[in-house]
């Protein structure tokens, strides 16, 4: 049994962690969620079973305290989640393989969203990548890539968001949404020391790829993907630290992600 003198040096510890302390840990600033939360109107796949949630119990029991659970389900790829790198490519990372520190990182974000915004089929470019370098730095080597098309305001709308709310293979057929060009993310893996890479769209292949090439590309140099990350709008060019952390599922090709960022104070 943990004693209480081992609980208040953990809660001291979390407060230090949350900047709480005047020795914490973490820089104090402003916390952004990037998740969208789970519920029958999250946007999945045309292909993908949708989220679920089953009540088992909810109400007073005869011994008189609170009672409240249910069951979920729902396909591994869909609402906020990661793709890990075995998605599209034999003999990569689960998502359980992932080491923390891909998942833990520094983050740049690069804003596409006025291309994007009249072109629902956008591929980003090695040009964006670089005329955004050309403005800041070079990509930090172990950050997180994330991508803003500005879709994330269509969100929980499936026709604006994914160009259609139809189901199964006519669906896929009928996605319409901005990604990363296939020549983008190659020069990515092979001019860039990433750890990951998300965006605020259902895919990080375009809505209407054939081969999913990008994912391939990265995934095979065992880079995993976030999709459906929410709220890009809030966080700046540089300086945010994000935390990416999915549900733990052995040998799973993707799962549920939370994801959220602190933007440090002195960060604009």
């Amino acid at each position: 049994m943990i004693s209480r003198k081992t609980v208040l040096y953990l809660l001291f510890g979390l407060a230090l962690a949350l900047g709480c302390g005047e020795k914490s840990p973490l820089p104090t600033g402003r916390w952004v969620d990037l998740s969208y939360d789970f519920s029958s109107a999250t946007i999945y796949w045309p292909t993908a079973e949708p989220f679920r949630l089953d009540s088992v119990a909810g109400g007073f029991t005869e011994k008189g305290y609170y009672y409240a659970a249910n069951n979920f389900r729902s396909a591994e790829h869909g609402g906020t989640h990661i793709d890990s790198p075995i998605h599209f490519a034999a003999d990569r990372m689960t998502v359980d393989q992932i080491p923390l520190e891909q998942l833990i990182s520094s983050a740049v974000l690069i804003d596409v969203s006025e291309k994007a915004q009249g072109n629902r089929d956008y591929q980003i470019t090695t040009e964006d990548f670089t005329a955004w370098e050309s403005q800041h730095e070079k990509i930090p080597d172990r950050s997180i890539v994330l991508l803003r098309t500005g879709y994330h305001r269509f969100w929980p709308d499936r026709v604006r968001y994914m160009g259609t709310d139809k189901r199964g293979q006519e669906g896929v057929a009928a996605l319409h949404f901005p990604g990363l060009h296939p020549d983008a993310a190659r020069w990515l893996v092979e001019n860039r020391q990433i750890n990951a890479i998300g965006l605020d769209t259902p895919s990080i292949d375009y809505g209407q790829s054939q081969l999913f090439e990008s994912h391939q590309t990265l995934f095979a140099k065992n880079i995993p993907a976030f999709e459906n990350v929410a709220n890009l709008d809030q966080l700046p060019p540089t300086g945010a630290l994000v935390f990416a952390l999915p549900m733990k599922i052995k040998g799973g090709s993707g799962g549920p992600l939370r994801i959220v960022a602190l933007v440090p104070n002195n960060v604009e």
